[in-house]
């Protein structure tokens, strides 16, 4: 691994095809033996409210407030089983996966910075052979979530993670790439000397053209219902 380079790596719909918090939600309410239709009516007003432009970082809170008074260790077991059905449905996305793959055979370190959690961060994170994850962390209490987090990893603050992971591994930003789906990403993009945009959102799309990043346009598209 180099010493001063690494590839920061959104994760959803960047690195795998799904928003892996919704997707996994389902998934767990299905394991957990919810009723038909809990999971739509749980997520009703988190769509309503990113639809009406709710800043992404008031949906990232309540999204988690959905968690409140649940076993992290339940939650944890339950992402690996979680991630071993969605691998079976092709989860990942093979030219973000294969960049990071010739990132690694360079030397680079792997970062993952995503608004998801560990639940689903922890077995992609295992999968990719990530060096370090910075994601949405929940408080946990005697081994329970609360339902509130510590800063939700959404916007400008991936832009401030990287500068963080930099000063602490003694990376030069100058060096290191950025790959990113959503205008969202900009932050993390701008923090880079090799900010990459992936995919077509618009606003992105714009921007990269405008400052002159590098584009990667899967193959397939990557957005998906959940």
């Amino acid at each position: 691994m180099s010493s001063t380079a690494a590839a920061f790596f959104d994760v959803d719909e960047t690195l795998v095809r799904v928003k892996s918090m919704f997707h996994f939600l389902e998934f767990y309410l299905r394991r957990r033996g919810e009723p038909e239709g809990t999971f739509a009516r749980l997520t009703a007003d988190l769509r309503a409210a990113a639809a009406a432009g709710t800043p992404r970082q008031v949906v990232n809170r309540a999204y988690y407030r959905l968690y409140a008074r649940e076993s992290a260790e339940r939650l944890a077991a339950a992402g690996e089983a979680w991630f071993e059905r969605a691998v079976e449905d092709d989860l990942f996305v093979p030219e973000t996966v294969a960049a990071a793959e010739r990132h690694r055979a360079a030397g680079d370190a792997l970062v993952l910075v995503s608004g998801s959690f560990f639940a689903c961060l922890d077995p992609i994170a295992a999968q990719l052979r990530a060096d370090w994850t910075v994601g949405t962390r929940p408080v946990v209490r005697g081994g329970r979530l609360t339902g509130e987090v510590v800063v939700p990893v959404i916007g400008a603050v991936k832009g401030r993670v990287a500068s963080a992971v930099a000063g602490v591994r003694g990376l030069d930003l100058a060096r290191c790439a950025a790959y990113g789906d959503h205008s969202s990403d900009i932050p993390l993009l701008a923090a880079v000397g090799r900010p990459v945009a992936v995919g077509d959102d618009p606003v992105l799309t714009a921007h990269a053209e405008l400052a002159g990043w590098q584009r990667l346009v899967p193959a397939e598209p990557v957005r998906a219902a959940v």
